[in-house]
This record gives C-alpha cells, sequence and structure tokens, in this order.
C-alpha cells in the first residue's frame, strides 16, 4: 500500500492544496477506527466511550439510592409502619399491658380472683396496695375487711391487731385531724388515695412472687379551716405474695420512700376542687 492509498499522500501532493489529499480534489477522513487497535488515536478515542459508560453506571447507582431513600422515608406500606412501631416500644415492658380481661370479682370491694401468673401478681399486688392505703383502713370495720381479704389467713390474723394500733390510737388520728373513730370533722374531706405509677416483679415461681409497687399517694384534709391539708408523697411498697386458696394473698411488705420527681410550680388547687374531685373521680381496677 503506498502513502496515496491510505489517504496521506506525499508531501509534495499536500502542499499545493490545504486539506486536499493525494492530488485527488477530495477530502479524505482517516476515522479512530481505521487506525489500528495500537494507534495513539485508536487508544486515545477508544477511551472516551469507556469513561461516559462508568459516568453513565455511577449516575444509575446514586439514581437508585436516592431513590431508595426516598421509599424507605415514605414508610414503605405496612411492613414498614410495623418494624418503626416496634423499633419505638419501651424497652422495659414491667407495666405493659398484656391483654388479659381484668378480674370479675370482688371481695367487700376488692377485686379478687387473679391468673397465677406474674402479671396477675401485679395486678393483686396493685389493687391490694390501693386497698391498703385507703381512706376505709381509718374505720375499725372496714380496715378488718381489707386485711382478711387482701392477706394469707394465717398472716392477716396475726397482722390484724397490729393494724388497729397503729391506726386506732387516738393521738395518731387527733394529729392528722380525725376524731377517734376515724372521722374527718364536718365540712372536710378526708383524703388517703394510692395512685399506682407501675409494678415491677423481682422474682417469682408458681407459688410465691415478690412484686415493687411504686406509687404517689394524696394525704390530708381538705376543706376549709383544714390545719392538714392535701399533701403528695412518693413510695416504693414491695410485696411478698403466695397462692392461697386459689388466689394471691399478702404475706409480707416493705416500704422505701421514692423515687421522688422534681415538683413542677404549680398553683394547688382551693380546698372545694380538692374536695370535688375526690367526690367525683373514682378509682380503677388495675389488671395486666
Amino acid at each position: 500500500m503506498s502513502l496515496g492509498d491510505d489517504g496521506y499522500g506525499d508531501s509534495g501532493s499536500r502542499g499545493g492544496d490545504s486539506g486536499r489529499y493525494g492530488g485527488t480534489g477530495q477530502t479524505r477522513t482517516r476515522l479512530p477506527e481505521q487506525a489500528g487497535g495500537g494507534g495513539v488515536y485508536g487508544g486515545a478515542r477508544r477511551g472516551r466511550p469507556s469513561s461516559s459508560r462508568s459516568l453513565v453506571t455511577v449516575v444509575g447507582v446514586v439514581v437508585l439510592l436516592i431513590a431508595a431513600i426516598a421509599f424507605a422515608n415514605r414508610g414503605g406500606g405496612d411492613d414498614s409502619g410495623d418494624t418503626a412501631s416496634a423499633d419505638d416500644k419501651p424497652k422495659s415492658t414491667a407495666t405493659a399491658p398484656s391483654g388479659e380481661q381484668p378480674v370479675a370479682n370482688k371481695t367487700g370491694g376488692i377485686p379478687t380472683g387473679y391468673a397465677r401468673d406474674e402479671q396477675g401478681a401485679q395486678s393483686a399486688a396493685t389493687n391490694y396496695g390501693i386497698a391498703l392505703g385507703s381512706a376505709d383502713m381509718y374505720n375499725t370495720e372496714q380496715r378488718h375487711a381489707i386485711v382478711n381479704t387482701v392477706y394469707a389467713p394465717d398472716v392477716a390474723a396475726a397482722q390484724l391487731p397490729q393494724f388497729d394500733q397503729a391506726y386506732s390510737g387516738e393521738s395518731f388520728l387527733a394529729k392528722i385531724g380525725l376524731d377517734k373513730d376515724g372521722a374527718a370533722p364536718s365540712g372536710q374531706t378526708f383524703v388517703s388515695r394510692v395512685i399506682p405509677v407501675g409494678t415491677k416483679v423481682t422474682s417469682s415461681s408458681n407459688s410465691t412472687a415478690t412484686v415493687a409497687l411504686w406509687y404517689t399517694s394524696l394525704f390530708g384534709l381538705s376543706g376549709e379551716g383544714s390545719t392538714n391539708p392535701v399533701t403528695e408523697s412518693w413510695y416504693t411498697t414491695t410485696y411478698q405474695l403466695k397462692w392461697v386458696d386459689g388466689d394471691w394473698k399478702i404475706t409480707d411488705f416493705t416500704q422505701k420512700d421514692g423515687p421522688v420527681p422534681v415538683g413542677r410550680d404549680q398553683r394547688a388547687s382551693t380546698a372545694e376542687d380538692m374536695s370535688k374531685a375526690v367526690e367525683e373521680y373514682g378509682g380503677f381496677t388495675y389488671a395486666r
């Protein structure tokens, strides 16, 4: 093959007319593909399509990533919603509802007949704590009914004299503003109420359970001229329970202060509002 045949011609033939080759009067263009794989043009030119393909690949990956992020933020349907809900649940489920039906039985107004499991033990400890912290404990007849209901029979028999001594002392009753029968003065309302916050099972077996009850307590006399206004306190009472005659019963307990939260700067309600609230708002039956 001569130089003229490949389109470049010789040096003399190019000199007469710029852009014309071999004296033919025609312009011939040498394409990169015609230069062979090892030529300067071939190597350089073939590099550009490779770079373009890489760029397209990167752009495609970025687009897919953006789409995936948008889909995740949108929720991804019902399954994603369920996952988020599960992640948002508190790690501690000590006081979470179980779906079990509340107890249907009552003895002297106190819920009884609990399930023989940890949930039933927690419900028993909570409801028994409410009864033991109520204003009814300051009336002899009602106190005996409560103690005989929530305590194991042998323990109740031993505890009753101690309860009577603690709740019936005239000096004690006078100190909190009640008469010798545990009644509030005319025009005033005696408030003694336990409001549970949470429970925790510290040990359990088929026939015994230890349950800690954290609660706030309202205590005092509400009404005009009260020298013992209703105040708030925080305690944790730990109950020892035993399965007796088809139900959980208390065998012993210990009490300690707190945990106590920081109080907010709220204006105290009037004596009239407090008395009205105590009369209008009843308590709850707690069940897991």
